[in-house]
């Protein structure tokens, strides 16, 4: 069975050599790339990888869709740039192929944020829908936090961790922050939701309550306290942007 891999990307200079790296062993590797100004293109290709350009930016779902159209593997691997792939996880992946039963499967993903793997505060588990036989799923068309849709059955699950190298740095975190909960806004905005500034602070520390205590965030020490503060700020942050475009439809209010 052939195995495509794609990816979408954009400005990811730091990170696409190392996901591409971890799987040499897919059959086809192919990044469709947003119209990077650093040398994302150039590491894509001495990796194999095949490359298409497409710089207007309709959101992550239907970018996602752009990437699948282009796949021709029996299978498909979504990843994002800042994944990586262990070996025992590519012999499961292949495994999983090879026995042609479920028409795709989820993924545990582990995430490490300021150089230390998280494995509470509701980012472990966290399983993720990336393998899946090509035709059988396409992406959700929401700007921000897309869903892979499967057309029939029901996924399976893997079992060895896929590997999030996402939040270096705080100043990564706090521009996704910004990036998608502007984008989540957007999309709300334009569906007709409301909100409110009491919905706003609520929504912020239900999520700190939800991702320190309930899901043992305090088990991950220093670092733990901090993912659940800045998923507070996240929850809150979302609605406070939409509760903005709200009152620039009522100026008065």
């Amino acid at each position: 069975m052939h195995l495509s891999v794609v990816v979408i990307t954009h400005n990811e200079a730091a990170n696409i050599g190392d996901c591409l790296a971890s799987v040499a062993f897919a059959d086809e590797k192919i990044v469709l790339d947003g119209g990077s100004t650093d040398d994302t293109v150039a590491i894509a290709r001495a990796q194999g990888a095949r490359v298409a350009v497409a710089a207007d930016w309709p959101g992550f779902g239907p970018q996602k869709n752009r990437a699948l159209a282009l796949a021709g593997g029996d299978w498909v691997l979504s990843l994002d740039a800042d994944e990586r792939v262990t070996p025992a996880l590519a012999d499961e992946i292949r495994q999983a192929m090879a026995a042609g039963g479920e028409p795709a499967f989820e993924i545990p993903r582990l995430t490490r944020f300021c150089g230390q793997w998280i494995h509470h505060c509701g980012w472990t588990p966290d399983h993720v829908l990336r393998l899946f036989k090509r035709g059988s799923a396409r992406f959700s068309d929401d700007l921000v936090h897309e869903r892979l849709l499967l057309s029939a059955g029901r996924a399976g699950r893997l079992r060895t961790p896929l590997l999030h190298e996402s939040y270096p740095t705080p100043a990564h975190y706090w521009r996704k922050l910004e990036a998608y909960s502007a984008a989540w806004a957007r999309q709300r905005h334009a569906e007709g939701r409301r909100t409110s500034m009491a919905r706003a602070a609520l929504s912020g520390m239900a999520a700190f309550f939800r991702s320190y205590v309930l899901r043992l965030g305090f088990l991950d020490g220093a670092m733990g306290f901090a993912v659940c503060t800045m998923q507070a700020q996240a929850a809150f942050g979302k609605y406070f942007a939409l509760y903005c475009l709200n009152r620039e439809d009522d100026p008065i209010a």
